[in-house]
This record gives C-alpha cells, structure tokens and sequence, in this order.
C-alpha cells in the first residue's frame, strides 16, 4: 500500500488520522479550505495535542483548487452538510477503481453511494474525542470506539486494508459486517449531544442532571424506534447501549446509560461537544440538519412521529440564527415536549 491516502478535511477528525498515519509512514496526501491550515500542516506541521498524545507530524497538504491527480484510496472528513459539496470537488481525483471512506458523523454514506455508487463507498464510525483548535493545532481528548465496514456487509480485501490503516491510530479498532449498525447507535447519542449544545454546561454536567434525562431518553428513544424500523439493530459502544431505549425497555436501563455517559465524558480533555464549539466559538452551521434532521425525516416515511428530534432541529435553527442564547431554560423547551 504505497499509494497515497487521500483525505479530504483535515480538522479534528481527518487531521488525527492524518498525524498517525504521516507519522507511521503511511504516503498520505490532506486537503482541506482553511488555507492557514493547509500551510501550517505542509511546513511547520500539524501539532497533536492533549491527554492521548501530543506530536508535531508535517503532513502534505494542499486545498481543493491545488489538488491534481487520482487517488484510490479516499477518506472524506468533512461536516456532513459538506459531503455532496465535497464529493462534487473530489470525483476528478478518484481513480476508476478508488473508493471513498465515510469517516463523518450520519448516514453520509448513502449520499456518496448515490454519487459515486454503493460499490465505491465504505462506512466508517469514529467516537474519539477531538476538536479543531486553531491552524495546524487539533485537541485529541481522549481515544473511543473506531469501526469500519461495507455498506453491504462483504468483507474483502480493500477493507482489510482500511482496517489495517485505522488500527496504526486505533489498535482497537473493529472491522464490522453491520456499519450501519454503529452509525445508527452513533445517532442516538447524537440526538442528545445536540441537546447538550442548548446550554453552555459540559457533555458530562448535561447527563448527570435527573431534570435533563427524561429528555435525553426521549431524544434516543425516538431514533432507536427508527432504526428498529429501518431493519437495523444499533450496537453499543462507549456507554451509549441502545438495547436501553428500544420500544418496551424500562427506564432503569435508560439512566443507566446516562450515568455511564456522563462517566466516559467525565475522562476526556474535550469537555463540549463539536456541536457546541460550532455554535459557541466558530459561530458556524451546524450538522443538525443532515444529523438529527434525516433521522425524523427516515422516521416520517415509516409512519413514526418524533417530536422530540424535530423540536431539538428547530432549537439548534434558533441558536445559529441568534433568536436563543444557550441556557438550561432553552434545553427545557425540550421537557416541555414531553409534557
């Protein structure tokens, strides 16, 4: 595997495997738009910071218009309201045999399916903790769950060769027949990760509080309901056990996946969500949309209401246009929802 991995988004996901990767030894080639970046990680380098690890790696990297050539092997990186954008801009540079890795939060991996085709697109699910922090800096707060599989659960050599790669980062690392088993699971945490970006309290602070669960439960209870029918059985993964909000599950289960949420949480260096630092610091979209947003529109074809998931769209939709500031009292339009 001497060619060159190209990854398209260089911030807090794809620049970590960027590091590991360059580090190792493994050719690797990082696009990304925020041109300070790009400069920073080709010259002085990219700097890996917080509690994991911390190393300075240059990595080649270049933005979209400075890219030439083909390339295999791809990894897209970027926000999911990014991906048709960006698999658009990355189609003249894959090679008539390449393939693409979803390395993002959603179910993206449908979109590039419809793009590039279902043969050429692999899934992929990431928990680590990690935030973009400046040009050429990225927070690493601590290590979680890495998977990767096919979309149609084969398992054959180019993903065992990604499989390889992932576990130079992640020993780990799980090479799965059932990804959309995990990128499921990921959407029900997420659910109620967006609702902790309502306030300005940490991921931790957020589960702890018996007056936020009952709808945080909610939050997970209606995406589980969705996938079930959707014809998958989402998978657990650092405290978030999705066997806890299915329909007919009691709620001393429920809790108690919070309380081990909010014990992982307690252990990383990143104590706010991406979604968060979207809204509070880079004052920028966020991936509610193609995140909490496709989930009740899945759930809306099969007949299944969420109110909970759409009133948590339109809280977010609130707090990137300014009409809400971040506060407990905003978080609680939710518990009103269930009242």
């Amino acid at each position: 595997m001497d060619e060159p991995v190209l990854i398209w988004g260089a911030g807090a996901i794809g620049g970590i495997l960027g590091a590991y990767w360059a580090r190792a030894g493994v050719p690797v080639l990082m696009v990304d738009i925020v041109r300070e970046h790009v400069s920073a990680c080709a010259t002085t380098g990219l700097s890996i910071e917080g509690p994991v690890e911390e190393f300075t790696q240059i990595v080649p990297c270049v933005s979209p218009e400075q890219l030439t050539g083909t390339y295999r092997r791809v990894v897209l990186a970027v926000k999911a309201h990014a991906t048709e954008a960006a698999v658009a801009q990355l189609m003249p540079h894959l090679a008539d045999d390449g393939f693409v890795l979803s390395a993002q939060n959603g179910l993206n991996e449908r979109a590039i399916a419809q793009n590039i085709g279902a043969d050429r697109t692999i899934g992929a699910f990431v928990n680590y903790g990690a935030d973009w922090v400046g040009p050429g800096r990225i927070l690493f707060g601590n290590r979680g769950a890495v998977v990767v599989g096919e979309i149609d659960g084969s398992v054959n050599q180019r993903t065992k060769d990604m499989f390889t790669l992932l576990q130079i980062f992640e020993p780990d690392a799980v090479l799965t027949q059932d990804i959309w088993a995990y990128l499921w699971g990921k959407l029900g945490y997420g659910a109620m990760l967006f609702a902790t970006a309502l306030t300005p309290d940490s991921m931790t602070a957020n589960f702890a509080d018996p007056a936020r669960g009952p709808a945080l439960i909610g939050l997970a209870r209606e995406v589980m309901r969705t996938a079930v029918a959707d014809g998958v059985d989402p998978k657990p993964f650092n405290g978030f056990e999705p066997s806890a909000f299915m329909p007919g599950a009691d709620d001393t289960a429920a809790w108690q996946s919070l309380a081990d949420l909010a014990e992982f949480n307690s252990k990383t260096a990143k104590t706010h969500t991406g979604i968060y630092r979207d809204l509070a610091v880079r004052k920028r979209k966020t991936e509610v949309d193609p995140q909490v947003g496709a989930v009740a529109d899945i759930a809306t074809g099969h007949g299944i209401d969420t109110p909970l998931l759409r009133r948590l769209v339109a809280l977010i939709h609130d707090l990137e246009d300014g009409r809400r500031e971040m506060s407990p009292k905003t978080f609680h339009e939710l518990t009103k929802v269930l009242s």
